[in-house]
């Protein structure tokens, strides 16, 4: 990222306004930035009140010599699309607040600006709301909602790195598997070029680094390029679809390392009860009679507690256990598809998956994976899973997983469907106990199943269920 300039010569800035004009047409011009107060005459904060007026794309060039420094929040109410283009400032806050708010779901370009927020978050210094970027799309939006992001910085902010919602519960939105929530008919693209989201999301829990929250039919289109999204609290990515449409991701050189550790161990560890597990015949244990929910700890949203019972309603088996996140995390779930493409990627140190796609109901997931690392993570480097009526098809070339706590790949296809994965000239070694370990395929419903193995080196072992195993 470019630090902000000492000094802005005439001619540096006519160079700058002739090129950002030539991006669209303008009736009056960019609007210049040439204040670095919080608020006043020739602010940030003045220029998106100005353009917020505009029923047309509006331009905001930050010119100023130095960083801005805010104390609440920027709001851009307009409808009208928005861009901002800076020459490498900072706009940054010591208070944990949120700082850019597209409060009416516009269109947002921005270019060569950073946000820094107070950062130092963690479990034992929690923190409330505060968001780098939030575009909260309305209820009546169609069409395609865009979020451009170009050669940007986004850290310390406690909740969020980026939060792009388009569900009328915002907070309360949850996974696409059993979210909650209604939207607008509108689909979600967002496109990263040279962008790094770091130390987000550390203040409370399940808040990621960059996340997307899709309700109604519209789809959700992601890519990125040469992007990092680093050390959030919860997943790194979450983009999670909860009812008609499908997901298309893409990411290209970019890093999804050091993800999801805001549920630190060390500290919530003394909470767990004695026993965090237990499998009982019918009639042996009754529910009261295992460990309850977790509650004291410095965060107890931190615990996830799984109970199955038989008909009878005795204990079948239980877990208790510390919730952690992902490096890059998909839910599809409703009508719709999962396509992924992970090119030249790296996927390292997450406290849990290292990439955890599921798709769920009608529709099929389709994943190409091509010379990506997927390594330490604390559980599987790699997870898929289709269940619903749909087809699970994977490619996995020049993939190398290793030294992941779970295995080094795991694909599931449940329910109706064909599975067919490939894997070519891949390596996968060291990962959980290093039996059969380092890659697992499983049709676990109805359906053929084909596991093609060509030019790889499998150094823990291979396990699968009910799939034909074709290994050259």
């Amino acid at each position: 990222m470019k630090h902000a300039p000492n000094g802005l010569s005439t001619l540096a800035l006519a160079a700058a306004v002739t090129a950002i004009s030539g991006v669209a047409a303008f009736a009056d011009g960019p609007i210049l930035v040439t204040s670095a107060e919080d608020s006043g005459e020739d602010t940030l904060r003045a220029a998106l009140e100005t353009a917020a007026k505009s029923d047309s794309l509006t331009q905001i060039l930050v010119a100023t010599d130095s960083d801005i420094e805010v104390s609440s929040t920027l709001v851009y109410a307009g409808k009208a699309p928005l861009a901002i283009h800076g020459m490498g400032q900072n706009v940054k806050t010591d208070v944990d607040t949120t700082m850019l708010n597209i409060s009416q779901g516009a269109n947002l370009t921005v270019t060569d600006v950073s946000f820094k927020g107070p950062g130092k978050f963690g479990i034992e210094n929690q923190g409330g709301t505060g968001r780098g970027i939030f575009v909260d799309i309305r209820d009546d939006q169609t069409g395609v909602v865009s979020f451009f992001l170009s050669d940007v910085e986004i850290s310390g902010f406690s909740d969020y790195g980026v939060l792009i919602s388009d569900c009328d519960v915002v907070e309360n939105c949850g996974a696409g598997r059993g979210g909650r929530g209604n939207g607008s008919d509108a689909s979600i693209l967002v496109r990263l070029n040279d962008v790094e989201i770091d130390d987000n999301g550390n203040g409370h829990f399940d808040a990621d680094g960059l996340r997307v929250d899709e309700r109604g039919p519209g789809d959700i289109f992601f890519y990125a390029k040469e992007s990092e999204f680093t050390k959030s609290g919860a997943d790194g990515v979450e983009l999670d679809e909860g009812q008609d449409g499908s997901v298309f991701a893409t990411t290209v050189d970019s890093k999804f390392d050091d993800n999801g550790d805001y549920c630190d161990e060390n500290v919530l560890g003394s909470f767990l009860p004695d026993e965090t597990e237990g499998e009982f015949e019918d009639g042996e244990v009754q529910e009261a009679d295992i460990p309850g929910p977790v509650t004291g700890s410095p965060d107890d949203g931190c615990f996830e507690r799984e109970v199955a019972l038989f008909e009878s309603g005795s204990v079948k088996e239980y877990e208790i256990g510390i919730d952690f996140d992902d490096g890059f995390d998909i839910d599809e779930a409703g009508p719709g598809d999962l396509w992924s493409l992970i090119v030249d990627t790296s996927v390292k140190g997450n406290h849990d998956e290292g990439l955890d796609f599921g798709e769920e109901d009608a529709g099929n997931l389709k994943l190409g994976v091509w010379n990506a690392e997927t390594i330490s993570n604390t559980d599987d480097g790699l997870k898929i899973v289709e269940s619903g009526a749909g087809n699970l098809s994977a490619l996995l070339a020049k993939l190398t997983a290793k030294d992941n706590g779970g295995y080094g790949a795991d694909l599931q296809q449940i329910d109706e469907g064909t599975l067919t994965v490939n894997v070519d000239k891949s390596r996968t070694s060291g990962n959980n106990d290093g039996e059969e370990t380092g890659l697992k395929v499983d049709q676990l419903g109805s359906g053929e199943a084909t596991l093609r193995v060509v030019g790889s080196e499998i150094e823990d072992g291979i396990k699968a269920k009910n799939v034909k195993v074709i290994e050259e």
